[in-house]
């Protein structure tokens, strides 16, 4: 098993490579379909795309594995949200390797009996289940990293013999009770809020890789499922975008979130 671990992480910037001219191709074909590119250049990156596309699927033979013994590490993280939410969300993506290795073998003419359409739909079922408790995960580190700073900023302004803005931490002739003065102290609320997050995004590289990655990854599933239609344009985009981060985690590991 770990054998085949070491072998799978081996291959990854390779698939990764690929996903990034497969999203590319998927881009540029929308693009030259929207100008009025000949049908005979269309048809040539549409075949690119899906060269591309099951070179990718045989890369990932196997990735299940891998995916497993993520999952087995996750469970004995002490915090209880975080283990949920990587340990389901590696399942899932085992999961999503098993059915993408079926829909291999059955492009490949090694299973030519396999409903493609079936297993394409349950892999990308997967894939979204999988991305949902990616992003929770990345909401959840955000608020623990929002109370953090705000603790610190209280602290600090204590320390300076400061206190907190009136109206926005405490009630007074400027609170909530007041008429006409609710709605300006509500988008006061906001725009702090607002600000401590970029704060904190700004802060923390890897988690604002992570959430803008996860982000731009789900709307592939969405799209594909019918669950949002968003067109190979933005699926093309998006899909790149995703592929270029990726590869920067790999490039400099320091930006992967952890664990």
């Amino acid at each position: 098993m770990d054998a085949w671990v070491r072998f799978s992480a081996q291959s990854q910037a390779r698939e990764r490579l690929c996903r990034a001219a497969q999203y590319a191709c998927s881009l540029l074909g929308h693009a030259l379909q929207k100008h009025g590119a000949s049908p005979e250049l269309q048809k040539q990156i549409r075949q690119l795309e899906g060269h591309l596309s099951l070179g990718r699927k045989l890369l990932r033979l196997g990735n299940s594995a891998d995916a497993l013994e993520s999952a087995k590490r996750a469970v004995h993280l002490s915090d209880v949200v975080l283990r949920f939410c990587i340990t389901v969300s590696h399942l899932n993506r085992a999961l999503y390797f098993a059915c993408d290795n079926v829909l291999w073998a059955g492009k490949s003419g090694l299973a030519p009996r396999v409903d493609q359409e079936k297993w394409a739909q349950r892999s990308f079922r997967y894939y979204l289940f999988s991305l949902i408790m990616n992003l929770s995960r990345d909401a959840y580190e955000i608020r623990l990293l929002m109370e953090q700073e705000s603790s610190a900023c209280s602290r600090r302004l204590k320390g300076s013999g400061g206190g907190a803005p009136r109206g926005i931490e405490t009630a007074g002739p400027g609170g909530p009770g007041t008429p006409g003065r609710g709605l300006p102290q509500l988008a006061l609320k906001l725009q702090l809020r607002v600000l401590l997050l970029a704060r904190v995004l700004r802060g923390h590289p890897p988690l604002l890789l992570d959430v803008v990655r996860n982000a731009c990854d789900l709307f592939i599933p969405l799209d594909k499922l019918g669950l949002w239609r968003c067109g190979p344009g933005i699926v093309g985009l998006c899909g790149l975008v995703s592929s270029i981060l990726s590869i920067l985690t790999l490039i400099c590991p320091w930006l992967r979130l952890k664990p």
